[in-house]
């Protein structure tokens, strides 16, 4: 189960608590600083952790009125203060985000209900999985496992008595042995081969039983074929277990066996009972008598046999199988009318019960005096439940021909389907077979066979409404933002993937193309096509408006936040630069930059690496180096002299007569889309090595030696079919995490790859760490960041979703999925591993590079 956060843990009691806090000695209300609140709270309530309350300081002061000053993290902690009345407010105002956002529970759409053909003429007893249906006269039908249609039939013959006399009560199938167990009203279990769909020739009887046997389960040990149990419900109240050993090589004794007229192994139940037969024992119980068992079912999680009746006081009976002993100790659960059916969710480890008395209750197994809850939605009695395993959903069907939904976290019924099942008589026998994998639910009425199925459903989690644009990760509130192409901003938490708040309309309606964060990690930086670049704080409040694109409908692919000055590209072949200086007004008009135009195409993306480097990356494939000090440029990265893309360029660079002319050799070039210098790298670039990477079209992703001025590396990480890819590269530089546009990702190992100067241009990959697909359709953008002390990897797509995984590529979630994650907690700064105190030293480097924090505040 997901940990919530702190504030949806914390009693009314707790409130209380931290309510006094506020309150000074003479009973006036005051205001705490971060170091005061933590110590007091976590002292005082005892619930949580001092960094959760850290992070609950942290979210109030952000979400208070701003002072209009980029303050950074230490300020930010040392100069605001919390009273009661800020606390409150971000608490309701959370309470109410949650509610608005919280996601409608899913409900199936039902195809139209199909009759299938049926070679039954009497009531089905049992639907069993490979579609299996026996009758109670003993007519077993098999289906095509696609279309459902009949395959063929057979009459089980049993010579115990006349054909017209047999009674078929129940049947198993005996999936690791190729054989069914049948029950019948003789008081014997018959056990059938079927690997031979043409004759079905009895192998085994298991006579002599005590009472008629009723209801079978059968069930087998995943990892031990050969340890199985069939447990036996009858209609004396006696439930029985049959514990098989060798089960795949023989269930009983053979030279204990005599043989009978169909040429079976007789077996006599007191045999079993004493004992005779090594490779099974039996342990029973008889709490339900003298009520009759009408399920029964092992539950391999709690090593126990759960069954029911419609006796009040042993409605639902767990016996629990202690192995030491043949006896079961057992454990009897009180309704007011008894019970119809049982079933048992493991991952919840929840039982369900259909009740006499119209109710479906859901029963912790440990607790008898009362059940979890209780779900009222039927109005005639409840006779067959069924766990949907991987929803955590619930369905029920009952006498009045109603079938219910429920969502077992909400306890509310999500969907009710009446009003389409065949009219028949009040005692028509009912059963219930599920193939969740499928979603095909079987239904029995009598001898009449049905389907429902449900519209084929893209099991797919849409974390947006629209595609998704960007995602970045803000490491102060440890929370995930991203953009669609509705102009929608949303907020999640990433301990748990839980939406925190949304921002819609933030550019009217133009898409939101790319976002930044600047250093403090408090103003989000949102692009749009209508040209302009807005600041926001994180009260959904527009500080700035940037008029990057000067009037005019623009595509920005980047938007650069350095030390004094914003950088935004995309449209154009020269930078447009936004000075802090500028950031006086509230409308924000660019500046020149002094470098001019060097670049042929249109400028798409650009690095950045401290003290002064700044490359930059255009359309038609080239990459200029500057320094961002001068705005100068100074050189071009140019490809191996022998590369077969190289084309000699005449004049010395940055020649601008040159550089102004127009392209006649663009096919040698590859578009860039992402530049990243590779932390860590520096010192192996001044002897030859890679310290940048690109990536662009044809899935080519190259590096680069800045200091050199050349190509070091290149490979083809994806198919060049699939045209441009995007990239990111993990803060320690061990990872890089390329990605294209069928949604399929890929980890390399960059930790060894062109760390020297080579001649000859290697075009070997790096090691490939994983390749999977998290998405279903092109991936726009990729982020990591680190988390307490794991790296995260973030990923965006096309497909509406948002997706969290670890690096280098186990998937934790998409955002905006019904069931939360909760992340492993930070350890302590001790703690943190080399490669993560690594990234904090080059974190401190690149805060050193964003804006000072002269930017102010103002209203849209």
């Amino acid at each position: 189960m997901e940990v919530a956060q702190l504030e949806s843990r914390l009693s009314a009691e707790d409130y209380r608590k931290l309510q006094s806090l506020f309150l000074d000695p003479l009973g006036a209300s005051c205001s705490l600083s971060r170091s005061e609140f933590i110590d007091l709270a976590w002292s005082l309530v005892g619930c949580g952790s001092k960094e959760e309350y850290g992070l609950l300081f942290d979210s109030v002061v952000v979400t208070q009125e701003h002072r209009g000053l980029l303050l950074d993290n230490d300020a930010v902690r040392e100069e605001g203060r919390v009273d009661w009345k800020s606390l409150c407010s971000f608490l309701l105002r959370e309470l109410s985000d949650k509610v608005k956002n919280a996601s409608p529970r899913s409900a199936p759409c039902w195809k139209p209900l199909r009759t299938l053909t049926s070679p039954h003429r009497d009531q089905l007893q049992k639907s069993s999985g490979r579609y299996l249906t026996v009758s109670k006269g003993g007519t077993v039908g098999l289906r095509d496992g696609e279309d459902m249609s009949l395959l063929h039939t057979h009459r089980l013959q049993n010579s115990t008595f006349a054909p017209k006399a047999l009674w078929v009560t129940d049947v198993v199938l005996l999936h690791n042995t190729d054989k069914i167990a049948v029950s019948f009203t003789s008081k014997e279990v018959c056990f059938y081969d079927i690997s031979s769909k043409l004759d079905f020739n009895c192998k085994y009887k298991l006579q002599g039983l005590k009472f008629t046997p009723w209801c079978l389960d059968y069930w087998v040990d995943p990892s031990q074929p050969d340890q199985a149990v069939l447990s036996i419900g009858d209609v004396g109240g006696q439930v029985s277990a049959l514990y098989f050993t060798p089960a795949q090589i023989s269930l009983f004794e053979k030279p204990s066996l005599t043989m009978d007229s169909d040429s079976a192994g007789v077996i006599l139940w007191d045999e079993l009972v004493k004992g005779k037969h090594f490779s099974c024992h039996i342990v029973t119980h008889q709490v339900h008598t003298p009520a009759w068992v009408r399920k029964v079912r092992y539950l391999s999680s709690l090593e126990a046999f759960v069954s029911c009746s419609t006796r009040p006081q042993s409605s639902m009976v767990i016996g629990w199988w202690e192995k030491e002993s043949r006896n079961l100790r057992v454990t009897s659960f009180f309704t007011k009318r008894g019970v119809w059916d049982v079933d048992h969710h493991p991952g919840l480890n929840l039982i369900a019960t259909a009740g006499v008395d119209h109710q479906v209750l859901l029963w912790n197994p440990y607790v008898t005096s009362k059940p979890v809850c209780a779900l009222s939605g039927h109005t005639c009695p409840v006779v067959a439940v069924c766990f949907m395993q991987t929803k955590q959903q619930l369905l029920s069907y009952s006498k009045d021909k109603v079938l219910c939904l429920w969502d077992v976290s909400s306890q509310q019924c999500v969907h009710r389907l009446a009003g389409v099942f065949p009219k028949t008589q009040e005692d028509t026998h009912t059963l219930l077979f599920l193939h969740e994998e499928r979603q095909l639910l079987l239904l029995s009425f009598n001898s009449l066979l049905l389907l429902l199925g449900t519209q084929k459903e893209e099991k797919r989690t849409s974390s947006h409404d629209h595609p998704v644009t960007c995602v970045l990760y803000n490491s102060l509130f440890r929370q995930v933002i991203s953009s669609d192409s509705s102009s929608s901003v949303i907020c999640w938490q990433a301990d748990t993937g839980q939406k925190v708040k949304q921002f819609n309309c933030c550019h009217g309606n133009a898409e939101i193309s790319t976002m930044a964060l600047d250093g403090t990690q408090t103003r989000l930086f949102t692009a749009g096509t209508d040209g302009e670049v807005k600041v926001w704080d994180f009260n959904g409040r527009c500080l700035h408006r940037m008029n990057a694109g000067l009037g005019r409908t623009v595509d920005i692919s980047q938007v650069l936040l350095l030390k004094s000055s914003i950088l935004v590209m995309g449209w154009d072949r020269r930078l447009t630069v936004f000075r802090l200086h500028s950031f006086s007004q509230p409308f924000v008009e660019p500046s020149e930059w002094k470098g001019g135009v060097q670049h042929r195409g249109d400028l798409r993306c650009a690095a950045f690496q401290p003290p002064q480097t700044l490359v930059t990356g255009s359309y038609d494939g080239e990459i200029v180096v500057w320094n961002n000090g001068t705005e100068k440029a100074l050189k071009k990265l140019q490809l191996h002299a022998e590369h077969e893309d190289y084309k000699k360029q005449e004049g010395d660079f940055p020649d601008s007569r040159h550089i102004l002319k127009g392209r006649d050799d663009l096919e040698n070039f590859i578009p860039i889309t992402r530049l990243f210098f590779i932390p860590g790298r520096t010192s192996t670039a001044s002897a030859g090595g890679a310290d940048l990477v690109s990536c662009g079209g044809s899935g080519v992703v190259r590096l680069w030696s800045t200091v050199h001025g050349r190509l070091v590396g290149q490979f083809v990480a994806h198919s060049r079919n699939l045209g441009s890819i995007v990239m990111t590269v993990s803060p320690c530089g061990k990872y890089l995490v390329t990605a294209d546009r069928e949604g399929t990702l890929k980890t390399w190992d960059l930790q060894h790859y062109c760390l020297e100067l080579d001649d000859k241009i290697p075009k070997e990959a790096p090691r490939l760490l994983r390749d999977f697909r998290t998405h279903l359709d092109h991936v726009t953008h990729l982020e990591t960041g680190v988390h307490g002390n794991t790296t995260l990897l973030l990923s965006a797509s096309s497909d509406c979703s948002v997706a969290l995984s670890y690096l280098p590529g186990e998937t934790i979630g998409l955002f905006g999925q019904k069931e939360l994650w909760w992340l492993e907690r930070p350890r302590l700064q001790q703690d943190l591993e080399p490669d993560h105190r690594h990234h904090e030293r080059q974190e401190d480097t690149r805060r050193n590079s964003q804006p000072s924090g002269e930017v102010t505040s103002a209203s849209q």
